[in-house]
């Protein structure tokens, strides 16, 4: 099983490649392994293209002339179960049926009601030998926005923030007060370059006016999500620069301006946040981060519409002022960023 493990734990690696391309698709990762040895690798690149088992049987190709023969003695490692039906590209599974490798090691079915199981099942129809849960949990987790979009219909929620050290968000005088560091900045920057969207409401955009972009890291920026409900914020704002796709929850119209999308929502007084992430699911959006404000994550907090929290605390003290929202959650890390300590905590109700 170590063996196994060991084998997975490079599709793992490989998998992590594709993030930030592949959404609203899994990443994914493979490797074709004979006597011991990797003879060819791959990993789902981007969205709409070949699938992480292709690319290694085509680099199997690419590298050994005898490719055909080696296959048919040789073990495929993917992190997710092999496909069993025609999408933007053919069935994974028949592939491997076609090469006619031996052996499958699969680290955790698909939940897709298309796939879940039925890739597993085609191939043992076929006389191949299967083997599923290979660090099953390392698999999962490494898919969490895929799984909770498939299983939930919403997009896997990541709520952010800073708070001082004695325990408050931001000045009651709706005035700019930055808490973190230059490394926790850079790093926010980094996350949002990870997810779909990004999400603050209406005083945040006015108070700081911020780009939200990916200026400080390499990558896609996030499209943008504000909350105003009444329209008020000023169209010279950075919000409406019409760089990315941006997207206003209102109760007033919906409407389009270029990359600028209006959405009226039915009630603004009871069940925002369901209703905001139900038609972001309707978008394809995967996953969202949301930096603020403070009213705006304990909506989510309260809603327990969150999966994971991202919380700095930074070596700053204010007095007084917005204290920082309140949340119990599985501690799945805690470490220092510059000056910074950073702790994230999971939703265990969402595992």
């Amino acid at each position: 099983m170590l063996q196994h493990e060991k084998y997975m734990q490079r599709c793992l690696d490989l998998a992590l490649l594709g993030a930030g391309n592949v959404n609203p698709n899994p990443m994914v990762g493979a490797v074709v392994v004979h006597n011991g040895n990797i003879i060819g690798e791959g990993y789902h690149q981007k969205y709409g293209g070949p699938h992480a088992e292709v690319n290694a049987v085509n680099d199997v190709f690419a590298k050994h002339p005898d490719a055909t023969d080696l296959l048919k003695q040789s073990t495929i490692y993917v992190s997710l179960e092999p496909c069993a039906h025609y999408g933007k590209t053919p069935p994974c599974a028949d592939l491997i049926i076609k090469h006619q490798i031996p052996q499958v090691v699969v680290g955790c079915r698909d939940p897709f009601d298309q796939v879940n199981g039925k890739g597993i099942e085609k191939l043992e129809a076929a006389g191949i030998k299967v083997l599923t849960g290979v660090l099953e949990n390392e698999c999962r987790f490494l898919n969490r926005r895929f799984f909770t979009r498939v299983k939930h219909q919403r997009p896997y929620i990541i709520l952010k923030w800073a708070k001082t050290f004695d325990g408050f968000f931001a000045p009651d005088n709706n005035t700019q007060f930055w808490i973190t560091g230059p490394q926790s900045k850079q790093l926010v920057h980094k996350w949002r370059s990870e997810e779909d969207a990004i999400l603050i409401g209406k005083n945040t955009v006015a108070i700081d006016n911020p780009q939200l972009n990916v200026r400080l890291w390499h990558g896609k920026s996030p499209k943008r999500i504000v909350i105003d409900r009444r329209l008020e914020l000023d169209r010279s704002l950075h919000v409406f620069d019409q760089s990315v796709e941006t997207i206003i929850f209102n109760e007033v119209k919906t409407d389009f301006d270029d990359n600028i999308k209006y959405i009226a929502l039915e009630d603004f007084d009871r069940f925002v946040p369901h209703y905001i992430l139900f038609q972001l699911y309707l978008q394809d959006i995967q996953s969202v981060i949301i930096e603020g404000g403070a009213a705006t994550l304990n909506s989510f907090i309260e809603a327990r519409l969150w999966d994971e929290a991202r919380i700095f605390t930074g070596n700053v003290n204010l007095g007084n002022g917005i204290r920082s929202p309140l949340i119990k959650g599985e501690l799945l890390q805690k470490e220092t960023i510059g000056e910074d300590m950073l702790e994230i905590l999971l939703n265990p109700a969402h595992k």
